[in-house]
């Protein structure tokens, strides 16, 4: 594995839960448990020449590598050493029974304070490839993240041809200033977050940018380099963990084969070009020219998709392959170097032709268990939306009011007490309310002229299903303050991405165009501006789970809600009790 960083290192209710049950057997006596511990401080990090102090895991940025085989069993020791309450999310690993560790603040646990600390235990099962782990409170995730890497158990190879090598490649957003300060300002205003400064590649803003000192020293040192031999085959682990952008991704001269999204197989496929969107991950094969010259560079890139009619990073951030040589005497200095050709900022076809190329490997190995029967079906609308300014009050959002973000017209306010912890206690009174409504309820031209009255509701609501249960739900773009992609991501489940499309979804005539064969599976999937997307997935895992917009602004704002999912009858469909070292708020 390659990585590179600037700070040194250190299918019924039933079935369902009986197949589960026979991989944790199947699985359970190769398993390892693997433990690791996770020092959360504060480090000086110097980028485009300027240092400030950022929250880091064990002095790195970005994170360690979190490394597992399917079936392990995983245990993190949290020791926060940081001036913030912190709390740290496995994103996309499903934990199965361990919803406890699953991390986001006030809804699976409290955080942990400064000076706590607490154990996540949790087993990786029937998943392999590429996850993340990132901080889940406030705007923390900006500098607190890292990869999970999850290979297939001994023996298994991959559905594909073997790589020679894997390297984690991880997209990043860079502030000069505190990031918490930068939400905290916004909040109070009710205006939009100041931008970011940079894009980074594991953490560097790479030589596109203006380094105010004037040193090139600066701009190689802050740029991330990944050296190649002809003819090779490298896997590039992709990850998103930008706070507030979708990216486009290109290698110049060099096409990617797509194997893998958010550590689930695919039908292999070839592009130039790709779009990963906040919280997504991929794994691309790149197949090293057999003739390229020693020394031979090219640039590869990632810039913004977006829609927004606010403003936004508008950059572009390189990162180097370059073939390695025999001769060190050899300087690829004076090497012309060439750039890839990406897609303009707003290209919504170019984004849905690609995730439209999205398929499940669906084999006899790894096969689609898509719900065909549904026995639960929402439509949520979500987007953007205002809140009135207090009385006498100056507000920087929309006509002198705040900015706000909902689903169903809801924004979501988070509780003082962890939703799972009311839920396993039995003390939801004053904690939540379980009637988050099923589809708007006043519905409205979503993606055509939008209302007079833009305010949205606040509450804490969830949705309370029994275990088991098969749930069909459409997320709606509303363009209510302008039409944007809105990244959602589902904590507890995988789903399958059955159907999306432009314009407002039509209950009558869509459905029949639902991909139910082999459509792509995922953990977070982007909702089309000025459309919709259509998901399936069975509650099989008893918990409180979080679903919420990636991008970490409009989650600010109140655009995410969360699923009950109640105990099943038998003992194996039951949660746990927490443990003895949770966070207590």
């Amino acid at each position: 594995m390659a990585f590179s960083s600037a700070v040194p290192s250190s299918a019924s209710a039933v079935a369902a839960a009986v197949a589960a049950a026979v991989l944790l057997a199947a699985i359970g006596a190769q398993a390892e448990t693997r433990k690791y511990q996770f020092n959360v401080q504060m480090a000086s990090v110097t980028r485009l020449c300027g240092t400030k102090s950022i929250v880091t895991v064990n002095g790195q940025y970005p994170g360690p590598t979190l490394f597992a085989r399917e079936g392990d069993h995983i245990e993190v020791n949290v020791v926060n050493s940081s001036p913030y309450n912190v709390s740290l999310h496995w994103h996309g690993v499903r934990q199965l029974l361990s919803g406890w560790a699953d991390g986001p603040s006030y809804i699976t646990q409290c955080p942990i304070q400064p000076g706590g600390s607490y154990v996540y235990r949790y087993q990786i099962v029937g998943q392999r490839g590429t996850l993340w782990w990132h901080a889940h409170i406030s705007w923390l995730r900006a500098t607190l993240y890292g990869p999970i890497v999850i290979l297939p158990p001994a023996g298994v190879p991959y559905p594909f041809p073997a790589p020679d090598e894997e390297v984690p490649v991880m997209f990043g957003e860079w502030w000069r200033n505190d990031t918490e300060a930068v939400i905290a300002q916004a909040l109070q205003t009710g205006g939009g977050p100041n931008i970011s400064d940079a894009y980074t590649i594991n953490g560097l803003p790479g030589p596109l940018y203006n380094y105010s000192c004037g040193s090139s020293s600066a701009a190689a040192q802050e740029t991330f380099t990944l050296k190649v031999r002809p003819g090779k085959t490298y896997m590039l682990r992709l990850i998103n963990a930008a706070l507030n952008d979708e990216l486009f991704f290109s290698v110049a001269n060099h096409t990617l084969t797509v194997v893998d999204v958010d550590a689930l197989y695919v039908k292999p496929f070839a592009v130039d070009v790709l779009v990963i969107a906040p919280g997504q991950t991929s794994n691309v094969l790149l197949a090293a020219k057999p003739d390229a010259l020693p020394g031979a560079r090219y640039y590869m890139e990632a810039r913004p998709y977006t829609n927004t009619q606010g403003t936004f990073d508008n950059t572009t951030v390189a990162g180097i392959l370059e073939y390695g040589y025999e001769d060190p005497s050899v300087s690829s200095s004076n090497l012309p170097i060439s750039a890839p050709t990406l897609p303009q900022i707003n290209d919504t076809s170019f984004v849905a032709n690609y995730t439209a190329r999205l398929r499940s490997l669906a084999s006899a190995d790894y096969p689609a268990a898509v719900p065909q029967a549904i026995d639960r079906r929402f439509f949520f609308t979500v987007g953007l939306g205002t809140h009135p300014c207090a009385v006498n009050g100056t507000c920087q959002g929309p006509n002198g009011s705040r900015f706000a973000a909902s689903v169903n017209n809801v924004s979501f306010v988070l509780p003082t007490t962890a939703l799972l912890q009311a839920h396993f206690s039995g003390r939801s009174n004053g904690v939540y309310t379980t009637d988050f409504p099923a589809a708007p309820l006043v519905p409205f031209n979503y993606t055509g002229t939008p209302p007079n009255d833009t305010n949205v509701m606040n509450g804490t609501k969830v949705v309370a299903l029994p275990f088991g249960t098969t749930v069909e739900l459409v997320l709606q773009d509303t363009s209510i303050l302008g039409a944007e992609s809105h990244p959602l991501h589902l904590h507890g489940f995988n789903f399958y991405v059955v159907g999306q499309g432009f314009g407002n979804f039509d209950p009558v005539n869509d459905p029949a165009k639902f991909n139910l064969v082999d459509p792509v599976e995922r953990n977070t999937v982007g909702v089309p501006a000025g459309g919709w997307v259509a998901i399936r997935f069975r509650a099989n895992n008893p918990g409180v789970w979080f679903m919420h917009c990636h991008l970490e602004v409009h989650m600010s704002w109140g655009l995410k809600m969360a699923w009950l999912v109640q105990d099943g009858s038998l003992p194996n469909q039951k949660l746990p009790p927490p443990p003895s070292d949770l966070p207590q708020c």
